[in-house]
C-alpha cells in the first residue's frame, strides 16, 4: 500500500504501525510516532492499522547544539 512517511510516499507492506517500525528497521522506543497528524502513545502502535494514503510522521531525537 502506499503511504506518506516523514513526507515521502513509499510502498509498504505493513498493516501495522509497529510492523512498520519493523519493516523500516528502526529499533529501540526513543521516537514519536503521529498518524495523519494524531501523536500516539507507544501502547497504540500495536493496534493501529494503516491505510492507504496515511501520513506517518517518524520524530526521532537528535543531540547537537
Amino acid at each position: 500500500m502506499r503511504v506518506i512517511i516523514n513526507g515521502q510516499a513509499r510502498e509498504i507492506s505493513s498493516r501495522s504501525l509497529d510492523a512498520l517500525l519493523s519493516e523500516l528497521e528502526y529499533e529501540g522506543t526513543h521516537f514519536a510516532i503521529a498518524v495523519n497528524y494524531d501523536v500516539l502513545p507507544k501502547g497504540r502502535w500495536a493496534e493501529t492499522a494503516l491505510k492507504s494514503g496515511d501520513e506517518i510522521e517518524i520524530i526521532t531525537p537528535r543531540q547537537g547544539g
